[in-house]
């Protein structure tokens, strides 16, 4: 149990840090806003193409991974949303919020570096794969529900899907991640082979801040998130996040036959904290900012322990 500490304690010192220094005044919460814009732009990016540019597939294909992880996503979304609505009595767009609370996990800037620490490459490889579209898919899914659901609750009427998929596909198109990920198959299909030393040296150096730098502005940012209102929905959407969608993956992960390495990524980058990305959909639909807000800064509070005891029964 030590050892496991060891790997996931320095994750959440380091988000610790971040809210410590913004919290203090070292430094001003505009720094962080930077810091965070280096790190989507430049640094995950950065190491996302060499993980996949460097990557050896060996045909191996991703749909069990895939469905692994998203089988988990579908049952805590689903729990969540009935919870919310059928438990605490909340709207259809409450419903919507809550459950993607509690299964949209900060894979990026919590995940990338934790299975880089715990597993090593082949999980940053099989979490490559796992970001190739989960951040389509879960935003995608997310604004069609929002978008039915305002429907419902607010009357008037709503866009297509069609119209949905042409607004967030424009966005993906312009997001650095995806374009990594896109970059580094295409590199790594090619047959080019490694990287120019020059180029890998840069590369190499860049990738490296990226864990440090990734964590430090996420604690620098929460602040953003308090815990106010809906404590009672919040603190059970944030259990669904840090206890079921792991257990959830976890079991697909091996009803599949994932190899260990595969089935770690999976399942200790579904443990982490809430993303923020359920707190964009709240907001640009006005609607639950405080309960999304609240179960990313709960979960993050909790993460290292939840973190802790998913890196101790993987082992």
């Amino acid at each position: 149990m030590s050892a496991v500490f060891t790997n996931v304690a320095p994750v959440f010192l380091l988000i610790l840090i971040g809210w410590v220094v913004a919290r203090t005044g070292v430094m001003r919460e505009e720094t962080g806003d930077a810091l965070a814009e280096f790190v989507f732009k430049i640094a995950l990016p950065t190491l996302i193409f060499r993980t996949l540019a460097e990557a050896h597939f060996e045909g191996t294909s991703p749909f069990r991974l895939w469905i692994a992880y998203f089988g988990g996503v579908a049952i805590t979304w689903t729990v969540g949303h009935l919870i919310a609505r059928h438990l605490f009595g909340r709207d259809e767009k409450i419903g919507v919020i809550a459950g993607m609370s509690s299964a949209f996990a900060n894979n990026v800037f919590i995940g990338l570096p934790l299975v880089g620490r715990s597993v090593g490459n082949d999980g940053i490889v099989a979490l490559s794969i796992l970001l190739a579209i989960h951040l389509p898919a879960m935003m995608v899914i997310g604004t069609i529900l929002m978008e039915q659901a305002s429907a419902r609750v607010d009357g008037g009427g709503r866009r297509s899907v069609l119209a949905v998929l042409r607004q967030v596909g424009s966005n993906l198109s312009r997001n650095p991640l995806v374009i990594a990920l896109a970059l580094g198959l295409a590199f790594n299909l090619s047959g080019f082979g490694t990287l120019p030393v020059v180029l890998k040296s840069v590369v190499d150096q860049i990738a490296a801040v990226t864990a440090a730098a990734a964590l430090i502005s996420l604690g620098m940012t929460l602040r953003k998130y308090p815990v106010h209102g809906n404590l009672s929905l919040a603190t059970v959407m944030a259990l669904l996040k840090l206890l079921l969608l792991p257990a959830a993956v976890f079991g697909l992960s091996h009803l599949l036959g994932l190899s260990p390495a595969w089935a770690a990524a999976m399942v200790l980058t579904s443990s982490v904290p809430t993303g923020i990305n359920a707190w964009i959909i709240a907001t640009r639909f006005r609607s639950g900012q405080s309960l999304a807000a609240s179960v990313i800064s709960i979960t993050t509070i909790f993460g290292v322990v939840s973190v802790s005891f998913w890196a101790w029964l993987l082992n």
